[in-house]
């Protein structure tokens, strides 16, 4: 075999025997930079991301998993693990290296009784939630279907049923792990805690989970959608919303979205390509109280369009989906609000009116103030549990020549609502946006006990394709 470049980390290539020897452990599917499929092989979420990966390794099972961890570790070659390939800074891809795509790795085995279910790594939130909605339950995690099980939940997993419900790492039970040194474990509160604590939040620091096992919970009918108020009228519907969400019940999973109307039959002809503010979201419980517990929402204005009604879960968690497609430019920046000021309602909605592409999106979630808050601080790796509100830009365009006009425009609203941000970030809102700011994503003192735990489980950076947390030294 000829190797046509996969590279170490100091650039030299790999011997091509080395590199057969190693295929031959493989039961997946091998890409090379060569072969017809490639391209398409290394495409993400993000178009702005384009890393050309030496191979690509679309394992089949842990064995060829265990096997790519060997040989990257072995031959000091560049590693980037990839699920699902949605993350906005394009941590799925390298340079030059290996990826393993864990893709294919799709299993699903539920228990109705218990309530529990195995998820595989390379399953989407819509894939899951499919095979739960026919038993009237849904896992906690996702606002749109086509992000990953994996990427998400190993940051956090915010998601339409996380005041009801927490994080998707709050629902989790446990999850097998590959780790640096080739081996299979298992991690829950009796088996390896330490992993367990560091996975739940940490990101891929530690090691490459192979499936999951997740609390479940029901959620067959849910009331959910959206009212939509015009651009002249985003302000006065923000503060509406603000007063609104100190009232409104658990059950309800809801934000605030100022988009650009789409040319659909429930908005008015005159509003579409126009600037407006939705406010809408996931009531799960009682259909009759949801519409009572959602009835001044409803009401306020009244909204241009009102689409919400009752509908199954796997329809609700998939509304939002249209906002964010894949294969386009991204630019996003995001954080924790400090609160929601009429200040910051005037910032947020006077850049919006001159934003260059209309397909970014505003997104401001309301996440606290039930289950995610009610788990102790110390409990997870995840980073911050109590802000009231999370803020974040979409920057979305077509055309990669108008790049530097949408980062800019991001990049200014950015410094403009910088009295009004937390110094907090999800970390699965992240871009490339370097150490310090990995370091904005947790507290100092969890911060610290993440870099012992890097330092005892992966201590030479090996898995440092990610939102990287360096080892000690």
């Amino acid at each position: 075999m000829t190797n046509q470049g996969i590279a170490t980390n100091s650039g030299a290539l790999v011997d091509g025997q080395v590199l057969e020897e190693f295929e031959a452990t493989l039961r997946g599917e091998v890409i090379h930079a060569d072969d017809e499929g490639y391209d398409e092989a290394r495409k993400i979420f993000n178009a702005m991301i384009d890393k050309r990966p030496g191979i690509i390794v679309r394992c089949a099972g842990v064995a060829d998993i265990m096997s790519s961890v060997n040989f990257a570790r072995d031959n000091d070659v560049p590693l980037a693990v990839r699920s699902v390939g949605h993350n906005v800074a394009g941590i799925s891809l390298c340079d030059g290296g290996i990826v393993i795509d864990l893709s294919p790795m799709k299993g699903i085995r539920l228990d109705v009784e218990e309530q529990t279910v195995r998820a595989g790594p390379g399953l989407t939130w819509g894939e899951l939630n499919h095979e739960l909605q026919p038993f009237g339950l849904a896992a906690a995690g996702g606002f749109i279907t086509t992000t990953g099980v994996s990427g998400l939940t190993l940051g956090g997993g915010l998601g339409w049923l996380v005041r009801k419900h927490g994080l998707a790492l709050d629902n989790l039970l446990s999850v097998d792990v590959v780790t640096a040194d080739g081996r299979f474990v298992t991690a829950s509160e009796t088996q390896n805690a330490d992993l367990f604590w560091g996975m739940r939040g940490g990101g891929g620091n530690f090691g490459i989970a192979t499936s999951f096992e997740f609390k479940v919970h029901p959620a067959g009918t849910v009331l959910a959608g959206l009212v939509l108020h015009p651009g002249a009228k985003m302000k006065e519907a923000l503060r509406f919303w603000r007063e609104f969400e100190v009232t409104a019940p658990e059950e309800a999973s809801l934000g605030a979205l100022l988009i650009h109307a789409p040319p659909a039959p429930f908005v008015p002809e005159e509003a579409h390509g126009a600037p407006a503010v939705g406010l809408g979201g996931v009531y799960t419980g009682s259909i009759e109280k949801g519409e009572e517990a959602l009835s001044s929402l409803r009401a306020y204005g009244p909204p241009a369009a009102d689409v919400f009604e009752p509908m199954p879960f796997t329809a609700a968690a998939s509304m939002a989906d249209f906002l964010f497609p894949s294969g386009y430019q991204n630019y996003w920046k995001s954080s924790f609000l400090k609160g929601l000021s009429d200040s910051a309602i005037e910032t947020i909605v006077d850049f919006y009116k001159r934003v260059p592409s209309p397909m970014t999106v505003i997104v401001l979630e309301h996440n606290g103030d039930g289950a995610m808050s009610r788990v102790a601080e110390d409990a997870t790796a995840f980073g911050y549990r109590n802000y009231p509100y999370n803020f974040l830009v979409t920057s979305i365009w077509t055309d990669p020549a108008e790049a530097e006009a949408n980062i800019q425009w991001t990049r200014d609203l950015w410094e403009a609502m910088q009295p009004h941000l937390a110094d907090a970030v999800y970390v699965n809102y992240l871009g490339d946006e370097g150490e310090d700011r990995v370091r904005d994503a947790y507290p100092e003192a969890k911060y610290e006990r993440l870099v012992a735990l890097k330092t005892k489980y992966d201590p030479t950076n090996l898995f440092r394709m990610n939102q990287n947390i360096k080892p000690a030294g």
